[in-house]
Parts: C-alpha cells; sequence; structure tokens
C-alpha cells in the first residue's frame, strides 16, 4: 500500500516510529537519523536504543550499520519494537538491508526505514535495493526529492504483515493535515504515472550522465571521488551513484569554501557542503547541458590556484553520552540556559549535531560529559557546521531546569526531573 503525504517524509518518519513504539518502548536506530526521527521520539515517547554509524576517515563521511550491529543490538534489546534504517543516507550509502530486514524478522520485529533520498531505487538494477524490495515494513520516501513530485509531498509504504493498515492510517491522522493541497496529491498523482511509465528510462539516463561526470572528475588533481571505491567496507554495502562526492581539501579549501566560490563566481549551487566536500545529486531532471556545466565549473577551480589553507580533520567522535531520561521527558521537561564552558554533568535538552560526519554530538536526555564539551570546542574553532541548538554560535545550551549536575568522576545514575 501506498499513502500519499502533503507533510513531508518528516511526517512519514514520525508516522512510521509511533506506528510501532508506544511510550516507553524500545527502538533500534542509527546515531545519524534525521532530526526528524528525533522529533518521532519525542512524540512517541519511545526509547532510542542507538547504533553507531562506521565512518569513512578520509572523507569524514558517515556510512550505514552492519547486520552485525543491529544482530547484537536485538541480542541486547530483544523487547526491541522496531528497527529503524537510513536507506540511503545523505551521501548516498546504504547498509545491507535485505540481511538486516531477515534478522529482524526472526525475531517478530519491524523494519522501518527512512527512504528520503531513495524515491528512485525500484527504477534500475544498477542501484541499491529499494526498501520494498528488500523486505521492509514501512518505508517513507521523498518522491519530491528524486522522483518528480513538488516539494513536501512523498509517500509512505506498507507491506503489511507485522503492521496493518489501520494502524498507520491512524497515525497518519495524526501528522497530517485535514486540509490537503490538492496541487501537492495531484503532483504526486503525475509523478507516480511519470515513473510507471518512464521511470527505467529516466533513471537510466540520470545514471549515464552521472557516470560521464565522474569519469571527467576523477582525472583532475587536487580532489578526490567518494562512491564506489568504498563498497564493500563495514557500512557501505552499496551506493547510489547518481551522487557526486567532491573531497577539495587538496585544492586548499573546505567544502564550504568550495561551495562559496561556485555560486558565487558560477551560479552553480552544489546539494550539501561540509568541512571537507561538495555534493552534487543527478536526478531526472538533468541534462548534458547542466552535466557539461558542472565538469567545466569544478575544472574551473582545480585550475585555478589553490587556497593556502590547511583543512583539519576533526578528532574521533566521544563515546555516545549515557541517556538519563527519555527524549520525550526532556522535551517537556522545565528548561534553564547554561554557559557551554559549564554544562558537563548536566542533562541536555537539545540536540548539537556535527557535520560531517551528520552525526548528533548530544541529544535531548543525554548527560553532557567533558569530553562532548571539548569537542565542540574544536568544531568550533575549525568553523565545522554545528546544527541543533537555539544558541548558534553555541557558547550555550539549554539543560533540564530541574535535574541536579552529576560530577563526572561519579557513576552515572538516572536523576529525577520532575
Amino acid at each position: 500500500k501506498a499513502f500519499f503525504l502533503v507533510n513531508g517524509t518528516t511526517s512519514g518518519i514520525q508516522a512510521m516510529i509511533m506506528a510501532v513504539c508506544k511510550p516507553g518502548d524500545k527502538l533500534i536506530i542509527p546515531r545519524n537519523a534525521h532530526k526528524s526521527a528525533v522529533g518521532g521520539l519525542i512524540m512517541s515517547g519511545a526509547n532510542p536504543v542507538y547504533i553507531e554509524p562506521e565512518i569513512d576517515a578520509s572523507f569524514g563521511i558517515s556510512m550505514g550499520v552492519t547486520p552485525e550491529q543491529v544482530e547484537r543490538a536485538i541480542f541486547h534489546h530483544p523487547d526491541a519494537k522496531g528497527v529503524f534504517i537510513i536507506n540511503p543516507n545523505y551521501y548516498g550509502t546504504t547498509s545491507d538491508l535485505k540481511t538486516i530486514v531477515e534478522i529482524a524478522h526472526r525475531h517478530g520485529i519491524p523494519v522501518i526505514v527512512d527512504e528520503a533520498h531513495g524515491a528512485h531505487l525500484a527504477f534500475s538494477d544498477k542501484l541499491p535495493l529499494s526498501a520494498m524490495e528488500a523486505g521492509a515494513d514501512l518505508a517513507a520516501s521523498s518522491t519530491h526529492k528524486l522522483g518528480g513530485s513538488m516539494t513536501q509531498s512523498s509517500m509512505l509504504l506498507l507491506k503489511e504483515g507485522l503492521l496493518s493498515a489501520q494502524r498507520v492510517k491512524a497515525v497518519l491522522n495524526l501528522t497530517q493535515t485535514t486540509s490537503p493541497s490538492y496541487l501537492l496529491l495531484t503532483s504526486l498523482d503525475v509523478a507516480r504515472k511519470q515513473m510507471a511509465l518512464y521511470g527505467r528510462e529516466l533513471v537510466e539516463r540520470t545514471l549515464t550522465l552521472a557516470d560521464w561526470i565522474k569519469k571527467e572528475l576523477s582525472a583532475l588533481e587536487g580532489i578526490q571521488l567518494f562512491g564506489d571505491n568504498v563498497v564493500g567496507r563495514p557500512g557501505c554495502h552499496a551506493f547510489d551513484p547518481t551522487k557526486i562526492i567532491i573531497n577539495v581539501t587538496g585544492l586548499g579549501m573546505s567544502g564550504y569554501e568550495a561551495e562559496y566560490l561556485l555560486r558565487e563566481k558560477y551560479r552553480l549551487q552544489v546539494e550539501l557542503s561540509d568541512l571537507y566536500n561538495i555534493m552534487f545529486v543527478i536526478t531526472i531532471g538533468d541534462t548534458w547541458e547542466t552535466a557539461r556545466y558542472l565538469v567545466e565549473c569544478i575544472k574551473s577551480i582545480c585550475k585555478a590556484n589553490p587556497l593556502k589553507n590547511v583543512v583539519k580533520y576533526c578528532p574521533p567522535l566521544p563515546e555516545i553520552p549515557k541517556m538519563m531520561v527519555l527524549p520525550r521527558d526532556a522535551f517537556y521537561s522545565e528548561t534553564k540556559v547554561v554557559p557551554l564552558a559549564e554544562a558537563a554533568g548536566e542533562i541536555s535538552a537539545e540536540a548539537i549535531m556535527a557535520y560531517p560526519p551528520g552525526i548528533p554530538l548530544i541529544c535531548p536526555g543525554e548527560l553532557i560529559t567533558q569530553s562532548v564539551v571539548d569537542y565542540i570546542n574544536i568544531l568550533k574553532q575549525e568553523e565545522a557546521d554545528l546544527q541543533g541548538p537555539e544558541d548558534k554560535q553555541i557558547n550555550y545550551i539549554k539543560v533540564l531546569k530541574n535535574a541536579i549536575a552529576i560530577p563526572q568522576e561519579k557513576e552515572q545514575v538516572c536523576v529525577d526531573v520532575g
């Protein structure tokens, strides 16, 4: 079954979590899940069991999780009500979803999939398996990103068995407007028809363009391409070739600087930039004209005199902090604002995420450790992209007001936040 969504894939992700979890239920979930998943944890009252994704050190990119990690999480948490997987992530890497589904289903646990960046996967054998092909139970798909519909329109795909259509409809009533835009609904239906009739042809043309671009760029000095060279490593079962990821540190610039240069000088907008990389996404809307212009622009910045900046690589991430209260309880608790320098031992009321690699350093309800504070300060010095907190400079952080700060040398225990 397919449900049309007019509140974006965010509403689909939140509905998926609410469909499998009641307050207090455990959900096995990668640490690099989108912030909409954190919203789903808050709305459902679910108890997250985080899995750390693998990270490619050269590009600073977070990848997927392994079947072994999922099996280990289920072994330690056999009462988990769901497994949440990203397929693919923003950078195009995928986990071995089919094996993960088989593992979870052996234990009677449904698998829900954030497929925001995978609406095109089912239309070519050259692409990673789609969630439905892999046997997942629910998948939220951003048709507007790669399927041709209007922004904010998405689909929620259901394979009935472990989950019922009635339950999914019930939670969608909580996350969807009762006055849907028929422009969005119509665009979804038109995109559906277009992909049903011409999807394989359109995606094949897209893959041809992406392959040509990569061949042209691979010969250039000063840049490195991410992709097929990492397939087979832990956390990267497959890679979406429509993603063009370019490490620009060899040009003496950060990804942010490269994005600014391309936009201001060449009027070319990247999909994403981080400390090390820029990324382009080749879609069914691209043509040979746009592909050639992209290549010409990258060749131009490679030929130009490189900057003298030294882009430093960030140190390894600190350990996942201990969760003291559920994300929902932290969200609804009274809060106060404290200086970041004095935050160690407090319980965070907000999330802070770093790009790269796109993994939260702290989530609502978690104990702020000194190592997390130190790491945030390092990232600030390197002018990395930090997202999440109300204070954009991250000199201050919102914490729980009625929780007693825990000295770092003492044992970490849950506290009353009443």
